[in-house]
C-alpha cells in the first residue's frame, strides 16, 4: 500500500527541515511525500532543496491559502492513502506510517487516526498539551469532538467520492471535512492508540483568542449545514472541558 503524504508551506524556513526529515526517517517502505508551497519568499525552498531529495513532487507557486495547497496535494496523489503533515509538524518516531499501514489492515476501513501532543515552538521535545482521541461515535462532533487532523489518514477513493477541502472554510475546513466524512459519509475508521503527531504551537487556530472563536465559529456553521443536532451549551462545555484534560493528561496516564 503506497501512502500519500501532503505537506504545505508558507514561509516554513525555521521548521521545513524537521519536516521533511520526520517524513524521510520513517521505516514504512512506500512512501509519495508531495509538498506544496504557497510561493515562499523567505528560505524555505533553500531548505527543502537541501533536505528534499526523497520529494516525489514538490511545488511553489502563489495558492489562495492552506486548504487550497491540500487539495492541490489531494489532486498530485497517487498513493492508496492520503495524510497531511503541516511544515511545522514532526512524526512522533519513525514508527508512525507502520502504525498507519497496519490500520488499514482490513479493506473495511476508510480512514484511521491518532493522537497528537502539542510541544513548544523551539523544543519539539517539551510537550505542553497532549490530544488522546478515541472511537468514533455519531454526534461526537456535535459535542465539539474531532479527531487531530495531522493524525487522519483516508483512502484516496474517500476523498474522490466525498470531495476535498470547502474553501468556504477559512480556518475550519479541516474539521468540516473531517465532520462530512464521519457524520454524513458514514466512513468507518479506527482510533491508533498512539502518540503520533508533535505539533508546535503558534499555529493559524491557536495562535490568538480571535482565530479560536472564528474556527468555533465556523466549525457550528458545518454542523448545520450537516444536518446534526446540538446544543451551544453543551458544545462549548464539552470543548472547554476537554481541552482541560490535554493539560493535565500525558502519555501512558
Amino acid at each position: 500500500m503506497k501512502i500519500s503524504i501532503v505537506t504545505v508551506a508558507f514561509n516554513a524556513e525555521a521548521t521545513i527541515a524537521d519536516t521533511l526529515r520526520s517524513v524521510s526517517s520513517q521505516t514504512y517502505g512506500n512512501i509519495e511525500h508531495i509538498l506544496i508551497d504557497g510561493a515562499s519568499r523567505d528560505g524555505t525552498m533553500n531548505v527543502v532543496r537541501q533536505n528534499g531529495a526523497h520529494l516525489a513532487r514538490c511545488i511553489s507557486e502563489p495558492d489562495r491559502g492552506i486548504y487550497d495547497a491540500m487539495n492541490k496535494g489531494i489532486a498530485l496523489a497517487t498513493g492508496d492513502v492520503i495524510g497531511f503533515l503541516n511544515a511545522d509538524d514532526v512524526y512522533a518516531g519513525p514508527y508512525v506510517l507502520e502504525l498507519v499501514a497496519g490500520g488499514f489492515s482490513s479493506a473495511d476501513v476508510d480512514a484511521c487516526y491518532g493522537d497528537l501532543c502539542y510541544v513548544r515552538q523551539n523544543h519539539i521535545d517539551s510537550i505542553v498539551r497532549y490530544w488522546r482521541s478515541s472511537d468514533f461515535e455519531p454526534g461526537c462532533f456535535s459535542q465539539g469532538w474531532n479527531p487531530p487532523h495531522p493524525t487522519f489518514f483516508a483512502r484516496r477513493d474517500v476523498f474522490a467520492k466525498h470531495g476535498g477541502f470547502d474553501l468556504s472554510y477559512r480556518i475550519a475546513a479541516d474539521i468540516e471535512l473531517m465532520m462530512r466524512f464521519l457524520e454524513v459519509g458514514r466512513i468507518s475508521t479506527v482510533h491508533l492508540p498512539h502518540m503520533m503527531v508533535r505539533m508546535r504551537l503558534g499555529g493559524t487556530t491557536n495562535k490568538s483568542i480571535k482565530n479560536i472563536i472564528r474556527q468555533n465559529a465556523e466549525i457550528m456553521r458545518a454542523l448545520n449545514e450537516s444536518g446534526l443536532k446540538w446544543s451551544p451549551v453543551s458544545f462549548i462545555c464539552n470543548k472547554l472541558l476537554s481541552r482541560g484534560r490535554q493539560f493535565v493528561t500525558r502519555p501512558g496516564l
